[in-house]
Parts: structure tokens; sequence; C-alpha cells
């Protein structure tokens, strides 16, 4: 690996946990930037998910006060949540380098889109908790194939299906989505690990970046509009299904 591989795959790892930290959407910037590092597209969205997974868990322990009186709900959608990530993880390895590039625009199209309207779709008023529906325990399970096989967008995406799944304010249901990121990506590492899909070399770059970026982006929050960045991470997703269409 270059030094100008690594030096990319660092600050692409450090912004991706600053914007994670302010605005979501890293996943973008470490797909992206492991693209441009010569992985081919599944080996770049497996070892994606492993440089994400450190975030899911100080995100969890951030919400460690509203999440103590979730478990009975946790346990039910965590269950339907590792189902999906397996089916979504198992689908994705099961498809070849050229037929997964050829879906990847397209993805990035549509989980772009997702994030741009990410506003309108966290839900404001999600009403009283209550036990989970048959209604968003589907959506969950939709949400999990989602976040086991491609994983952009996926926690707006989750805040609403857990609006309908289980309801409650937002806090409650920021705490669920983030443990349930842990439950898609701890099965979807599981999943491109054992079958040899995860760039180990790259992640060790990358990990250590994220996390920088992460304790950074409380400071940097501070500074920076909340939009700009959001318009940032959408510029980022649009320009790398551009250059999906042009060098597919």
């Amino acid at each position: 690996m270059s030094i100008a591989t690594i030096v990319l795959l660092f600050v692409a790892g450090f912004l991706s946990g600053v914007v994670n930290a302010i605005a979501g959407g890293g996943t973008f910037l470490t797909f992206g930037a492991m693209t441009l590092a010569g992985l081919p597209p599944i080996a770049a969205n497996a070892t994606s998910s492993i440089t994400q997974f450190p975030g899911y868990i100080t995100s969890t322990l951030a919400y460690r006060r509203e999440f103590a009186g979730l478990w009975k709900s946790a346990l039910v959608l965590g269950l339907v949540s590792a189902l999906g990530a397996l089916g979504g993880a198992l689908f994705l390895i099961s498809l070849s380098n050229p037929a997964f590039r050829a879906m990847v625009p397209w993805l990035l199209i549509a989980a772009t889109a997702v994030f741009a309207a990410g506003p309108k779709l966290r839900p404001k008023h999600a009403g009283q908790s209550h036990p989970a529906t048959p209604l968003g325990l589907a959506l969950q399970a939709v949400t999990s194939f989602y976040g086991g096989f491609f994983g952009a967008g996926m926690g707006i995406m989750m805040l609403a299906s857990l609006g309908l799944a289980s309801g409650g304010d937002y806090h409650r249901l920021n705490a669920l989505k983030n443990f349930l990121s842990i439950v898609i990506a701890a099965v979807a590492i599981i999943v491109f690990s054992t079958a040899g899909a995860v760039s180990w070399l790259h992640a060790a770059v990358m990990v250590p970046a994220v996390g920088l970026g992460g304790y950074a982006g409380v400071a940097i929050a501070r500074r920076v509009p909340q939009a700009l960045l959001r318009w940032l991470v959408v510029a980022a997703g649009l320009g790398l299904a551009v250059y999906y269409f042009v060098t597919g």
C-alpha cells in the first residue's frame, strides 16, 4: 500500500467519523475511498462495515441512560435485525463483483436520496412507545436486509421504521437505532470475514481515523453548520455514483 493510499484512507476515515458524529453518512466516504484505493466493490463494501462498527458502539454507550428501559423491545427488534442482516450479507457475497458493481451506482443514488431527505424522514412525533407492530417489524427486517447488503443511509431508514415498529420520542428511537446498528454490523462482519471479503489492512488504517474523527466531530459541530456537512455528503454520494456510471 502506497503512502498516498494510506493518506487517502486515513483522511476519508477521519472525515467519515466527523460527519457521522454530526450529520451521518460516513459510509459514503469510507466506501468511496476504498473504491479509489483499488478494492473490488464487494471488498470495499464489506470493509466499510468494519470501519463503521466502533462508532455504533460508542453511540450506543452515549445513550446508555435512555437505553436502560428498552431491553424488551431491543431483544425482539434485535432478533429481526439479525435475521435481516444475515440475509442481506449472504446475498452480497453470493454476487460476483461485476454484478454488484452494476448495482452500486443505483444503490448510491437511492441511498443519497434517502440521506438528503433525512430530516423529513425522521419521526418528530412518533407517539407513545408500544410493543412492536407486525408492520414495523417487517419494515425493520427490510431495513436490516439493506444494512447487511449495503448500508449507506441505513440509520435514517431505521429511524423511520422504528417509529412505526415501537414509537416513542426521538432519543428513544435513536438509542434503539444505535443498538440495532451494532447487531446488523456484527452479523455482516461475521459473514464477510468468514467469506474472506474483508481487507483487514485497509480497515486497520481507517478504524483509528474514524475514531479520531468521531471525537473531533463534537468540537467541529460547534463551528460548521450541520446542513453544510449534510450537503457535502450528498455531493460525495452523487459524485461517487457518477464515477461508477462513467467507469462502468
